[in-house]
């Protein structure tokens, strides 16, 4: 019986080593994990591309050469946001024509020179622009010398006079405006293009200057007669003859009243830099 007993007994402790290395593998598995030490990916925003290329374009300058019926002129742009610009310019234009009006002749010359600035606003971010604005007359914008041969008629208010041979009429008018005159176009085209590469454009306006009623003025000199050549008086300081010289301003002044919305078109080239 003793060889069975120590056979028996190998073979228990045989199993039961097997059994207690089984339960520690399930308790080791069973076990609470490690950590895990992989980084999680990070996720980059996305960038909106056009956000950052119409950043890109603010404060950038643009500017151009016009021609418009206020002359010819120039201009530049600042981008201020992506759907503003401020712009300012200039215009020049140089006319000169003689008339005659009422015995008098005239030898009228229309001299622009005017500064603008405006506030342009692009409602769609695109090509078409909305743009309130100042004009401002630079100098005396139509002046006119006049003379009246001696012995030659004229008439003043209604009333007609004579040259006086030995002293004739003559004198000086001018018309003004209103110094500055708010104004208001629409265009297509804008000098500080938000468009990436986009440096050239040609930029059309129309619109009008609120420049009120124009304002005329006449000062005369010389001796005006009566229909015998005779009771000459100075026309500078009779106060008959100037009555009537205001009498002729009225009717001048009445004869303008439609000019003062004054047209604005103007085409132009351009580039940005």
């Amino acid at each position: 019986m003793r060889p069975f007993v120590r056979s028996t007994a190998i073979v228990c402790s045989l199993l039961a080593s097997s059994c207690l290395a089984g339960y520690g593998q399930s308790v080791v598995s069973s076990g609470p994990s490690a950590p895990s030490t992989e980084t999680p990916a990070t996720v980059q925003p996305s960038s909106d591309s056009s956000s950052s290329r119409a950043s890109g374009n603010l404060g950038h300058v643009g500017a151009a050469v016009k021609v418009s019926l206020l002359g010819v002129g120039g201009e530049v742009a600042v981008s201020v946001t992506h759907r503003t610009n401020v712009r300012a310019g200039f215009n020049m234009i140089s006319y000169s024509r003689g008339f005659n009006k009422d015995g008098i002749a005239y030898a009228g010359k229309l001299d622009f020179k005017t500064f603008e600035a405006h506030y342009d606003i692009f409602p769609w971010a695109k090509s078409f622009h909305i743009s309130p604005g100042v004009l401002v007359y630079a100098g005396d914008p139509i002046t006119a010398t006049a003379t009246v041969p001696g012995g030659q008629s004229f008439s003043l208010g209604g009333v007609s006079y004579y040259s006086d041979p030995s002293n004739p009429i003559t004198g000086a008018g001018k018309i003004n405006f209103n110094r500055a005159a708010p104004m208001i176009t629409v265009g297509w085209g804008n000098l500080v293009s938000r468009k990436e590469g986009a440096h050239f454009v040609v930029p059309v306006e129309l619109g009008v200057a609120f420049q009120g009623s124009p304002k005329a003025s006449l000062a005369l000199s010389g001796n005006a007669c009566d229909s015998t050549g005779l009771n000459c008086q100075n026309a500078a300081t009779n106060s008959t003859i100037q009555s009537n010289v205001i009498s002729e301003q009225t009717k001048v002044n009445n004869s303008m009243s439609l000019f003062k919305a004054y047209p604005i078109i103007s085409v132009g080239f351009g580039y940005k830099f």
